[in-house]
C-alpha cells in the first residue's frame, strides 16, 4: 500500500508503544482488582478474566509486533487487524464485566460515585444504539470511503487517534446491545435487535463497497481480500454479538414467565 520508507518514517515502535500502553495498564489493572477482590468477597469467574486476557490478546497483537507491521503495508492484514481490535477485542472484553469488577473492588462510596457518573446522560446518549452504531460503522465508512484511510498512514497522530477510535467504538457499540455490566437506563430488546440489524447490514454493505471500490494506492487484489475477509470474518465475529443478544433476551423472557407463573398461583 505504501513505500517502506513512508512506513519507517510513520509507524515508528514509539507509535506501537503509545497505542500499547493502555491495553497494557489496563490488562494489569483488571488483575490486580481480581486479586484483591477476591480476598474480601467471593471469588471471581475464572471465564471472566480469560475473556479479558483473550480480548487483550486480540488488541495488542494488532497494535504491535509481526502483524501490526504487516496490517501499515498489506491491506488483508490492515483487515484482519480491523476485526481484532473493532470487533473481537471489544466482545470478550466486554464479556470479562470490567464496570462490574471495578464497583466492588472499591470503597462503597467511590463506587457510588462512579454510578452516577455511568448515569449520566452523556453516558446514555453514546450508549444508544443508533449513537453507536453511527459511531461504529459511519467511522469505518468515513475511514475507507475518503482520503482518510491514506492520510492515516502518512500521520503518526492520526494513526493512533484512529485506532483509538476503533477500539473503543468496537466497545461502546458492544455494550450498547448485550447487557453484561451495570446499565442504566436499559432499552428493549426488541429495539436494540432492529438497530443491530441495520448496522450490521451497513457493515456488509461497506465490505462489498470496498471489493468494488478499492481505497485509493490500495492493490485491487488486496483489496479484494481485504473485503472478503471483511466480509466472512466479520459475520463470523457478528453472529457471536447477535447470539449473545438473543441469549439474554431468552433469559430474560423465561425469568417473566416463571414469575407470571409463580404469581398467579
Amino acid at each position: 500500500m505504501h513505500s517502506h520508507e513512508t512506513y519507517t518514517q510513520n509507524f515508528s515502535i514509539i507509535v506501537q508503544l503509545i497505542l500499547v500502553l493502555p491495553f497494557m495498564i489496563s490488562f494489569i489493572t483488571y488483575i490486580v482488582a481480581v486479586i484483591l477482590s477476591n480476598k474480601h468477597k467471593k471469588q471471581w469467574p475464572y471465564f471472566r478474566t480469560i475473556f479479558w486476557i483473550l480480548g487483550h490478546i486480540c488488541a495488542i497483537v494488532t497494535l504491535i509486533g509481526p502483524l501490526a507491521e504487516l496490517t501499515h503495508v498489506n491491506f488483508s492484514a490492515h483487515m484482519i487487524g480491523h476485526l481484532l481490535l473493532g470487533m473481537l477485542a471489544p466482545i470478550l472484553i466486554a464479556l470479562a464485566a470490567p464496570i462490574t469488577l471495578l464497583l466492588r473492588s472499591i470503597p462503597v462510596e467511590m463506587a457510588r460515585r462512579i454510578s452516577c457518573i455511568l448515569r449520566n446522560s452523556y453516558f446514555s446518549f453514546v450508549r444508544n444504539p443508533i449513537i453507536a452504531s453511527i459511531l461504529n460503522v459511519g467511522g469505518l465508512w468515513l475511514l475507507y470511503t475518503t482520503p482518510l484511510f491514506n492520510m492515516m498512514h502518512e500521520s503518526s497522530l492520526l494513526f493512533i487517534l484512529i485506532h483509538i477510535h476503533i477500539f473503543l467504538a468496537g466497545f461502546l457499540f458492544t455494550i450498547a446491545f448485550i447487557y453484561i455490566d451495570p446499565t442504566p437506563h436499559q432499552l428493549s430488546h426488541v429495539f436494540r435487535s432492529i438497530v443491530l440489524l441495520v448496522a450490521l447490514t451497513a457493515h456488509s454493505i461497506l465490505s462489498k463497497h470496498i471489493y468494488a471500490h478499492p481505497p485509493n494506492h490500495v492493490p485491487t487484489e488486496q483489496a479484494e481480500l481485504g473485503a472478503m475477509i471483511m466480509y466472512y470474518g466479520g459475520d463470523a465475529i457478528e453472529i457471536g454479538l447477535v447470539y449473545l443478544l438473543f441469549y439474554q433476551w431468552f433469559k430474560r423472557t423465561r425469568s417473566s414467565i416463571f414469575t407470571m407463573a409463580v404469581s398467579s398461583r
